[in-house]
């Protein structure tokens, strides 16, 4: 069953403040009846050097995504990791990961597909909690399968494709990787190899926001005032109810996604996972180089 105390009173401020929870509340509520922790990162291997106890690894690829097409998962594969990992359908899930939760915000973003009503990330993530000095564990807890019930994906208000993307030009858009690909200097973030699209730039009119502006030096999000600072002011989003937001592969712009939608409460907020390795490389897709967002292309 969900767990029916307030997650944190600290997170009042936000728009949803039962969709973070603090290292303090995990630590007292581990263990507790109907709580799932899921550990989801971009390094594989990591949960196996120590996790936070009962947390069960999520793997983003090999376990969200279709082996065969550039896609997620369907309801059946959905239920068929749910009930692996013992998960029942009014169970509340906190994640966590590393990379400042990219990944944990990806797999949220995922269950959110699948409408799993009660999901929450870890403020902070994985550094926040060893930060800390918290409890990491090399065992594997012990699980027993479920019967998660089967429902079909739903990627009709929180998923964007490239034909949205399309239609979308002249309401705003957030890119949220580094300058550098932004501006066209490299296709890939720094420290990572330069790969994954033909051509480097940005989206024509998107506004440049990277990611980690909506965190603190220790990985946890700033608070709801200096949100709406970067965002519906710095991002001039105020007043407007239909965000795309986008990355390289969707891994961060998801980790924004949670901060427009959960935190600062815009109504409409769609993750376009196709991304830059996606419109970088179609064949017609209008590009813009450089600082500056650039004018709504003419679409023949």
């Amino acid at each position: 069953m969900p767990i029916s105390i307030d997650s944190s009173p600290k997170f009042a401020e936000y728009a949803n403040p039962r969709a973070l929870v603090s290292s303090e509340w995990l630590a007292q509520n581990l263990g507790a009846e109907g709580l799932v922790v899921l550990e989801s990162d971009e390094d594989v291997l990591l949960y196996q050097t120590g996790h936070i106890p009962s947390a069960r690894k999520i793997d983003w690829h090999t376990d969200l995504n279709d082996k065969d097409t550039r896609d997620y998962i369907d309801g059946d594969g959905f239920a068929s990791v749910m009930s692996r990992l013992g998960i029942n359908r009014d169970d509340t899930i906190v994640l966590y990961g590393d990379k400042s939760n990219w990944w944990a915000a990806y797999a949220l973003w995922v269950f959110k597909l699948f409408g799993h009503e009660d999901v929450r990330l870890l403020d902070g993530g994985r550094d926040k909690w060893t930060s800390e000095g918290r409890e990491l564990t090399k065992e594997t807890p012990e699980v027993q399968a479920s019967s998660y019930p089967v429902i079909e994906r739903n990627d009709s208000t929180l998923r964007a494709f490239r034909d949205d993307v399309f239609t979308h030009f002249g309401k705003p858009m957030i890119d949220v990787r580094s300058p550098e690909e932004y501006s066209g200097e490299r296709l890939t973030a720094p420290g990572y190899p330069d790969e994954g699209a033909s051509r480097a730039g940005h989206i024509p009119t998107a506004a440049s926001v990277p990611w980690s502006r909506a965190c603190n030096e220790d990985q946890s999000f700033k608070d709801r005032s200096g949100l709406e600072e970067i965002y519906l002011k710095g991002a001039s989003l105020a007043g407007h109810s239909d965000v795309i937001a986008y990355c390289r592969i969707g891994e961060r712009s998801s980790h924004t996604w949670f901060v427009l939608k959960y935190l600062i409460g815009i109504e409409k907020v769609r993750n376009y996972d196709g991304s830059w390795s996606e419109w970088g490389s179609l064949v017609k897709a209008p590009i813009a180089v450089g600082a500056e967002p650039g004018s709504i292309p003419q679409l023949v």
